[in-house]
């Protein structure tokens, strides 16, 4: 009881004090007050969904179409000219050269400026447009404008004189030059200064770029967190935990991407004891940034995946460490984050279990279809294949001969506020795993959801299994959020008495924006996959319902720094209502860049 009280003194005030100081905080900042400001402050506020039945704003680490550019110097020098040259480059007022008047999209023969600016781009050719191919002639001209396009008619003219043209250029034409050169010597000069600056910036990113195709995206992952209740408190400690992921992103035609993920970790789950303080062999409270940690910080590379649009199809290919949550929409915003740092604590909240059958490398693909005037759109149907040991040659295993899962997703959205979506998974399991390995493969102790009496496979024969579910994300406003699902798993053994039923169903709300602009207050409920009547080893283990209760509030302290404590409830740990129910407090600090 001493160590339970101590523990419970040491991380209570650190969870709850931070939550009810930020939140206080929170409530009472101010809403930038610039729509450039907000932009910028809501990057990472809501959960990305896959598909193209999505009806929520895309997030943080889009899945295609970003290129540009990792660099390193000593002062980040380098960077800052990144961030310049980038805001610069968005600049949609910058001119162009023409050489028709015909190249202008909104300049008519019926203008009456038409003959006049015909004759400068016949005569001289210095006429300057906008990329988009217009003149806004209407529009007020800057001076900046003006000294642009006159810097092009003094280098023509230059042109001409220079190629014994001269005579083209009537004097009358040269003095009205010359004054305007004299008036707006300031303007030049600053525009030759800035295009010198952009010359010597430009040579300088040349000169120490990463890549022309890559971006690297990384994500790095600090959790203090704990166990408390009973004899599960007394047999943990606190702990300080860490997750790093480096995502080196790569397009090749602007509409691909290439995930080269490493990652190094050295998270592990917390042990749950029963009333006689036995270890309850069970994946319940499994924290996201548990999932792929190799325990000693050793670096690996846990996710090769490319994505791209073949026709009117996304396709997704994975070499290694593919989920099916990587290609499919799991309707479930704010709360899923791909088991990263941003979305609820634990595996279970973050997504339906049934997207925890199997993974590996396979492929997907995604068709969107319900354009138009139909009541369902957009929508899509996506499929996908996935095998758990697709690089081993021995006997059943390999691509098609070993584990493996095979999903079906009908994705509907009505309206832009509504989505849905229906899932079946067909998978095949050698003797010894788990139903919800995450990809584990043949033999492997893997799982990271639900109780063993619903992962836990016969260890003499193989299984298959089939797996349904459903899934739905209503947004009655910008401001609330409420997602949920529920999946049944029939399993078939090839063996007596292996056969065996399970279910997992949970409903979550989430408060976007709540207290300021990024952060996301999340309330999530449910039964982590379990199942009755199991004999054998599970007999007399207990045949009660393992529910699962979590509260998370992350803060977003700047655009790539999140704070995030939350609190986790497990009742029937193991599903036995005899044991103590156990509680996880976590206080977790998330770095994206």
């Amino acid at each position: 009881m001493s160590h339970l009280l101590w523990k419970t003194l040491v991380l209570s005030p650190v969870v709850l004090g931070v939550t009810v100081l930020v939140s206080a905080r929170a409530m009472a900042s101010i809403v930038p007050g610039s729509y450039a400001d907000i932009k910028a402050k809501v990057t990472q506020t809501e959960a990305p969904i896959a598909s193209a039945a999505s009806i929520f704003i895309q997030t943080e680490q889009p899945k295609v179409n970003q290129q540009l550019v990792a660099q390193k110097t000593d002062d980040n020098q380098v960077l800052e000219e990144v961030n310049r040259y980038s805001s610069e480059g968005k600049n949609q007022n910058s001119l162009s050269q023409v050489t028709s008047v015909s190249q202008f999209s909104d300049v008519q023969p019926t203008d009456w400026a038409f003959q006049a600016l015909q004759s400068l781009v016949e005569r001289y050719g210095c006429i300057a447009g906008y990329p988009n191919s217009t003149y806004r002639g209407n529009r007020a001209l800057t001076r900046y404008e003006f000294a642009a396009g006159l810097n092009a008619c003094l280098d023509r003219v230059n042109e001409l004189i220079a190629t014994a043209t001269g005579d083209l250029v009537s004097k009358q034409d040269l003095t009205t030059l010359q004054r305007l050169q004299e008036e707006f010597s300031a303007e030049l000069a600053t525009l030759r200064g800035r295009v010198d600056a952009v010359e010597a910036r430009t040579a300088e990113l040349e000169a120490n770029q990463f890549s022309t195709t890559t971006k690297l995206v990384g994500e790095g992952i600090f959790a203090v967190t704990d166990i408390f209740g009973g004899n599960t408190g007394d047999a943990n400690n606190t702990v300080f935990q860490d997750r790093v992921r480096l995502d080196l992103q790569t397009s090749f035609t602007g509409k691909d991407i290439l995930h080269t993920r490493l990652a190094a970790g050295n998270a592990t789950a917390f042990s749950i004891r029963d009333n006689a303080n036995g270890v309850i062999d069970t994946a319940e409270g499994t924290q996201t940034f548990q999932i792929g940690s190799t325990s000693n910080n050793g670096v690996i590379i846990d996710w090769l995946a490319y994505y791209v649009p073949i026709g009117p199809v996304q396709v997704y290919f994975a070499g290694t460490g593919g989920i099916h949550s990587d290609y499919v929409a799991t309707n479930n915003p704010y709360f899923e984050d791909y088991d990263g740092g941003n979305g609820a604590l634990s595996t279970f909240a973050s997504e339906s279990a049934i997207y925890r059958i199997g993974g590996g490398a396979g492929a997907a693909l995604t068709l969107a279809f319900g354009s138009g005037g139909s009541f369902f759109k957009p929508s899509s149907l996506t499929i996908g294949y996935l095998a758990s040991n697709p690089n081993n040659p021995g006997l059943n295993q390999g691509l098609l001969d070993g584990n493996y899962a095979a999903l079906g997703q009908l994705n509907f959205s009505v309206g832009d506020r509504l989505a849905i979506a229906a899932t079946y998974v067909h998978g095949y399991h050698g003797a010894g795993g788990n139903l919800f390995d995450l990809g584990g493969g043949l033999g492997s102790p893997n799982r990271v959801v639900g109780t063993a009496q619903a992962n836990t496979l016969s260890a003499l024969n193989a299984s298959s299994s089939n797996s349904y579910g459903v899934s739905a994300a209503f947004r009655p406003s910008d401001k609330l959020s409420i997602s949920g699902f529920f999946s049944y798993h029939d399993v078939t053994g090839f063996g007596v008495g292996d056969d065996f039923q399970a279910w997992s169903y949970g409903l979550g709300v989430a408060l976007p924006d709540f207290g300021k602009k990024g952060n996301v207050l999340g309330i999530f409920a449910g039964a982590e996959p379990y199942a009755r009547n199991r004999g054998g080893v599970f007999a007399g283990t207990g045949n009660d319902i393992p529910y699962h209760f979590e509260g998370f509030y992350k803060y977003r302290v700047s655009d790539n720094v999140s704070i995030t404590p939350g609190v986790i409830w497990l009742t029937s740990p193991g599903q036995n209502s005899d044991n103590d129910d156990a509680f996880v407090g976590t206080l977790r600090t998330t770095f994206t860049f």
